[in-house]
């Protein structure tokens, strides 16, 4: 593991601690504002089955740790999804925890009960998936930003981001943050099923999650444009689009099977004499019922004189966000005044390829060293000739991509065409944060989005006194709302 990736590992692993820390000594210190969340009434399937804890005292305290959207997580994975609102919680993370304390955790079972193991499972699950999904965020941002210092420096800012509660707690952050950091990272290294399935898992977390098809249409537009402009070839520009249509169906395929599955089990199979109002619909999605029937989400419903307070404490993530947004965008613009578009996405394509082939590569040499003794002789020949294939077939190529790669690194600000689909994203994401979403929800909401670490990290580099002084607020920020989410989100107090 190379030291940057391994102090970046370290790092976040180090933050889980802290983290669980503060949280485990708030709770010490304070009395939680809800006291209901270790009840846990007998599931309407069987409630029968449903028996008192082996030891009520610790298993009371484990389930309290499932705190706010926590309880509505831990339900359906102890008893499916049995009331109408609880499909607004997407299936991995209950799928998941129940499948652990089912197996990894089932001997604690006896000794703490089903749910609190339950709890316990989320808790370890979600941690150690953080701590994949930084290791994954250090190397998109190499990949991006083609500066390893600037990478580490934003990954640093990530494991110690002001949501970092949620992503030690029972919510579904890391695991959306592990698989779609993880899938945009394999998609911009050239593995594009990989990618696929890690992405289409980020939608079955959350339903943002979908959105990440864009980077495949991304992609396609430049494989299109190459197939159009450098090669002319339709047939190629037919056969990209295609594919990122068929990726794109993909990623949003476990989204919309999760609402095809609360359709079947409410409208069809369900035990009311009269039709929900969404079941008659044209187009019967129950997610979006839910948001706005029982939370009233909803473009500028949110905008009333008593959420004040809940805008000022989405104020710094979202100004934050806007920054990143002007920053990338006045640098993109910028660097097609310099080089033309079409240079840019050649030079996009040929990294990527050079990519694809440091990773056919490190798999050849993989498997070579698994074939055992009798093979080693052919395995190495096998290596050496791809290699020579990857030096010298795209030796034009790999050229091209240095030189263009050096004129990046002498100036750092002038980025690359690859940062636009994070800009775009980015900036959907944050404008339903302000006006559809409730407000304070963009502290998550945005916290696995890269150019707000990135835009961040570069401020905190800046030499200019001005951007110190930012800097030093950022740094402050950060570490506030640690404090304030381990201490509020912990106790059942109002956080994000």
């Amino acid at each position: 593991m190379a030291p940057p990736l391994a102090g970046v590992v370290r790092l976040a692993a180090v933050s889980r601690v802290l983290v669980l820390a503060l949280s485990i000594l708030a709770r010490l210190l304070f009395s939680p504002y809800d006291t209901s969340a270790p009840l846990s009434p007998p599931c309407l399937s069987s409630p029968a089955s449903s028996s008192s804890d082996p030891n009520s005292t610790v298993s009371a305290a484990v389930s309290s740790l499932a705190v706010w959207d926590g309880v509505h997580f831990a339900r359906p994975a102890e008893c499916g999804y049995e009331y109408e609102q609880s499909f607004a919680f997407l299936p991995l993370l209950p799928a998941s925890i129940a499948l652990l304390a089912r197996s990894l955790f089932v001997p604690l079972v006896p000794v703490l009960g089903y749910r609190a193991v339950l709890v316990l499972s989320g808790y370890v699950l979600n941690n150690v998936a953080f701590v994949a999904a930084a290791a994954y965020f250090y190397r998109l941002s190499v990949l991006i930003l083609k500066d390893q210092k600037a990478a580490y420096r934003a990954s640093v800012l990530f494991c110690f981001n002001p949501a970092s509660v949620f992503y030690s707690s029972l919510y579904s952050e890391s695991l959306y943050a592990l698989f779609s950091l993880g899938g945009l990272f394999y998609l911009f290294s050239g593995a594009n099923t990989v990618a696929a399935i890690m992405l289409a898992l980020s939608g079955s977390a959350r339903s943002n999650g979908a959105l990440n098809a864009g980077y495949f249409c991304f992609q396609a537009l430049l494989q299109a444009y190459d197939a159009a402009v450098q090669k002319k070839r339709p047939l190629l520009v037919v056969r990209a689009l295609v594919a990122a249509a068929l990726r794109s169906i993909f990623i949003f395929l476990p989204f919309f099977a999760f609402q095809a599955y609360g359709y079947v089990n409410i409208c069809v199979h369900g035990s009311s004499e009269e039709l929900r109002p969404w079941c008659k619909a044209k187009v019967p999605l129950l997610y979006g019922f839910i948001q706005s029937h029982y939370w009233g989400v909803g473009f500028l419903r949110y905008f009333q004189v008593k959420q004040l307070p809940n805008f000022l404490l989405a104020s710094p993530v979202l100004s934050l966000a806007v920054y990143s947004i002007i920053h990338y965008t006045k640098m993109l613009h910028q660097l097609f005044q310099t080089t033309s578009i079409h240079r840019q996405i050649i030079t996009a394509l040929e990294e990527r390829s050079v990519e694809s082939y440091k990773r056919s590569d490190d798999m050849t040499v993989l498997r070579s060293g698994l074939s055992g003794f009798t093979n080693k002789t052919h395995g190495n020949s096998k290596v050496k000739q791809r290699k020579s294939v990857a030096s010298e077939t795209p030796s034009a190529t790999f050229h091209d991509t240095m030189s263009a790669n050096q004129n990046i690194k002498e100036n750092q600000d002038e980025g690359s065409i690859l940062l636009l689909p994070f800009i775009l994203h980015l900036a959907f994401m944050t404008f339903t944060a302000f006006f559809v979403m409730h407000i304070q929800v963009s502290t998550r909401f945005l916290s696995a989005s890269p150019p707000i670490y990135w835009a961040a990290a570069h401020i905190l580099a800046s030499p200019n006194c001005c951007s110190k002084r930012w800097g030093y607020l950022i740094c402050v920020y950060f570490i506030a709302y640690i404090l304030l989410g381990s201490l509020l989100f912990s106790n059942f107090y109002p956080f994000t």
